[in-house]
């Protein structure tokens, strides 16, 4: 069944064959097909507004409030300390600091610090700019995926009015940026899906055939490589980045397999499996190199913590090596660190509260003042993702899984594929050593909740078997349109009204108080 709603119909069985090319039989152009109109200047038109009408929401005004507000009192300060002694420093001992994050997210923190000075401004600029490029690649990660220029438009606006993305995007934590690349990475793979099955369709109009032939054709897939280099960078940011990889290279050899399937390969599992497993151990390759070059500021200088333990220690030291074991040595202190990380929090929450918005983060808070126009006024800044959309991702998940397995629709995996690696972790931890969490640690996870709900939103809007060539609008696709448009104008409601605790607005306290909808779980 298609959740497209606005692509050309297949070819029909009296299609011709491309000139100089042999006629490829429909149903193996079918399931070889990809979408080709990936330029086309409509889908193109409205990615440009919906990222334009994001970047709005998260640049004006980002200066506010003024000071360091929850975490940023650790990573804004750690990237000015690097763009001064290229690691993280402690000022008050005038020595290295110990931080148990990689470094990449502060140096990119960093840059808008270098252009903008250590100021609001500069700390915030670079996760206002992460959070709209997340927006811009769902939107054209939707459109491959459901080939269809409204989905693609709804799933970038259903982002662009979250309150969580939109806290997260103007305010200097990492987890922006780890979503931003583990999302990247997603796309890539995605990409890759559709160049790999190209390539094999190309390959049989150019006389492939897979009855007579000796040798399988050979690709070399380029944007698997891509994606390891933005899977680097995601562990750059964040290590939790590895809890999408098994899932990640799942997806990847299920592709290839259904690819060599579709165009006819006996025995498509056994058959190059060897080489698929291969470009993946090339492709993570690619994910080590450039995690470790993230850590060229510790390389470089002589510095940074346990830079030189081996030495300190009495053991050999010898070059490239010995800072390499040195920072083996880094890393397993904080795991450590992390793994015995269980101290209570005021704001912290379980993964089972998450998607129920149970116990969401205060990130900035004063009651006092009367510049609201009233007796008494609130000013907060609240990590509350919009609860309208926030509250459909669990009968969103339902329908996904339903779809998987009543269609064997690869999207259905594909989306799947990532909410397991952003979600089912958590729970493991938090059952197992009952770690400290927060909501915040769902954010690379938010991308795939929200293709969730686009794809149920395209199964309503789509009438059983797709559309045909020459078919009317059925009355069941306009009333899932109508039903469709009706739940995104609702969560853009739902978000206005929340948007003063999105962005710190100061408003009467009985206004504020109105939005507590859970009570004291909120506040």
């Amino acid at each position: 069944m298609s959740l497209a709603t606005d692509i050309a119909p297949a070819p029909v069985e009296s299609d011709p064959a491309p000139v100089g090319k042999r006629r490829v039989p429909d149903v193996v152009r079918r399931r070889l097909s990809t979408l080709d109109n990936w330029l086309n200047p409509y889908s193109w038109l409205v990615t440009l507004v919906i990222v334009g009408l994001a970047a709005i929401l998260r640049l004006v005004g980002i200066s506010k409030p003024k000071g360091y507000i929850f975490d940023e009192i650790y990573y804004p300060t750690d990237a000015w300390d690097m763009l001064k002694h290229g690691v993280e420093w402690d000022e008050r001992n005038n020595g290295p600091a110990y931080v148990v994050h990689p470094p990449l997210g502060k140096w990119l923190i960093a840059l808008g610090e270098k252009a903008f000075g250590n100021t609001e401004l500069g700390w915030r600029f670079p996760a206002a700019i992460a959070g709209t490029l997340m927006i811009l690649i769902l939107i054209r990660v939707a459109y491959r995926m459901f080939r269809s220029i409204v989905l693609a438009g709804v799933a970038g606006l259903l982002m662009t009015l979250d309150g969580f993305h939109l806290v997260l995007s103007r305010t200097s934590l990492l987890d922006i940026f780890l979503g931003l690349f583990i999302l990247a990475t997603f796309a890539a793979l995605v990409i890759d899906r559709d160049a790999h099955r190209r390539r094999w369709l190309r390959a049989l109009e150019d006389g492939f055939d897979a009855d007579t032939a000796r040798r399988l054709p050979h690709f070399v897939p380029w944007w698997l490589l891509v994606a390891g280099v933005m899977f680097g960078l995601a562990c750059g940011v964040k290590w939790s980045a590895l809890f999408f990889a098994p899932f990640f290279a799942i997806l990847v050899v299920a592709w290839r397999i259904g690819a060599r399937r579709s165009a006819g390969i006996r025995r498509p599992i056994s058959v190059r499996i060897g080489g698929d497993l291969g470009w993946l151990v090339l492709s993570f390759t690619l994910t080590v190199v450039f995690y470790l070059a993230t850590w060229t500021g510790w390389f470089v200088t002589n510095s940074g913590y346990f830079r030189h333990w081996r030495e300190a220690n009495n053991m050999s030291e010898p070059p490239i090596l010995g800072a390499l074991l040195n920072l083996m040595h880094y890393h397993h202190q904080a795991y450590t660190f992390h793994s015995g990380l269980t101290d209570r929090h005021p704001y912290q929450s379980w993964p089972w509260q998450w998607l129920l918005l149970g116990r969401p983060v205060a990130f900035h808070w004063n009651g006092t003042g009367t510049a609201c126009g009233a007796n008494t006024c609130a000013t907060e800044i609240l990590l509350l993702g919009t609860p309208i959309l926030w509250w459909s991702f669990l009968p969103a998940i339902g329908a996904l899984i339903w779809f998987g397995i009543a269609r064997r629709d690869w999207r259905a995996y594909a989306i799947g594929a990532g909410l397991i690696g952003g979600l089912v972790p958590w729970f493991y931890y938090a059952i197992a050593d009952g770690r400290t969490m927060f909501s915040f640690y769902v954010l690379p996870a938010l991308p795939f909740l929200i293709l969730a709900v686009t794809y149920a939103l395209g199964a309503i809007m789509t009438p059983p078997g797709g559309i045909e060539a020459g078919e009317r609008r059925s009355d069941r696709q306009l009333v899932g349109t109508v039903i469709a448009a009706a739940y995104v104008a609702i969560v853009a409601l739902c978000f206005a009204y929340f948007y003063p605790i999105f962005v710190g607005q100061t408003i009467p306290y009985e206004a504020w108080q109105a939005r507590m909808w859970l009570g004291s779980r909120w506040i």
